[in-house]
Order: structure tokens, then C-alpha cells, then sequence
């Protein structure tokens, strides 16, 4: 895959809409230094383009209900493609599991789960081992205290210097 050229005023784009998406066109404009038009034309491709991907609420569940968030670590049995591919079928339709990454290193998946308890959460994972889905084995990591949890990305940090 290739990277996306993008302008200054793109990332200036980009960057303010992961800070607000519900930023008026207008306070948008105004932000990176173009008319409305111009920049709501510059938007419009950005999302077309797919690198902004959606636009949504950051929801506090604590403040809600008491939740368990629990990060697992996943090794398969076997290693096949087949075997990657029927796990991840299987992963992406469950609501539980909110963000699942494939790893290299010592085990093949990290998963993040919420659940209403850690009861919850074992009855996932016992409905999980019983569809025989190729997991071999499976650590639990209970989280008790988020330190961080970043959605905006530093833009200026990750992306190459402009030569």
C-alpha cells in the first residue's frame, strides 16, 4: 500500500477534524486558512479517499455502567492461512472483542475486550475455546487503570520529514 500525498493544509485538515469532527465548515476554513468552499472540496475528497475513515463519539462507560476491559493475548494451534483467516471470521463478529490486532513475536493475536464483569468475559472466552477456532492457548491481562488512551494522532510525529 502506498502513502497518500497529502499537503500541508490536508494534514492541517486532517488534524483539526480528529481533534473536533464536529467542527462548523466554517471554523474549519478559518482553522487551516482556506475559504469554505475550497476546504469543504479538500474534506470531501479526504473521506472519499478513505483517510478519514468516520466520524464518532469518544463514550466514557465508566461514568455509565462498570465495565471490565481486558486485553488478550491469543496463540493458534496451527498457523496456516486458513487457520489466521477462520479465527478472524470469527473474531470480527463479536461485539465483546472492540479492537483485535495480528502480532509477531511470541503469540499471534493481542485482543481488547469490555465486558460487563470478568464473569462476562470467561463466558466469552469458554464460548470462544468450545467453536474450536484453533486456539492453543490464551493469556488474560485485566486492566485496572487506564493511564492513557490517545484517539488523536500526532500527525507531525508519525509522518516522514517534508525534504
Amino acid at each position: 500500500m502506498t502513502a497518500a500525498k497529502l499537503d500541508a493544509i490536508d494534514l492541517k485538515i486532517v488534524d483539526a477534524i480528529q481533534r473536533d469532527g464536529r467542527i462548523t465548515k466554517l471554523a474549519l476554513a478559518d482553522k487551516v486558512g482556506l475559504s469554505p468552499t475550497p476546504c469543504w472540496m479538500r474534506l470531501r475528497k479526504l473521506e472519499k479517499a478513505g483517510i478519514i475513515s468516520g466520524y464518532h463519539a469518544r463514550i466514557a462507560m465508566r461514568l455509565i455502567a462498570p465495565i471490565a476491559t481486558v486485553l488478550m493475548e491469543v496463540s493458534l494451534t496451527s498457523h496456516r492461512q486458513a487457520d489466521f483467516d477462520r479465527f478472524e471470521r470469527t473474531i470480527r463478529d463479536l461485539s465483546e472483542i472492540v479492537a483485535c490486532w495480528s502480532v509477531g513475536g511470541g503469540v499471534d493475536y493481542v485482543l481488547k475486550v469490555m465486558a460487563h464483569d470478568i464473569d462476562a468475559y470467561q463466558r466469552l472466552v469458554d464460548a470462544l475455546l468450545e467453536r474450536e477456532i484453533g486456539i492453543d492457548r490464551y493469556f488474560t491481562y485485566i486492566v485496572t487503570k487506564t493511564v492513557k488512551d490517545e484517539t488523536v494522532l500526532p500527525l507531525a510525529d508519525l509522518l516522514p520529514p517534508q525534504l
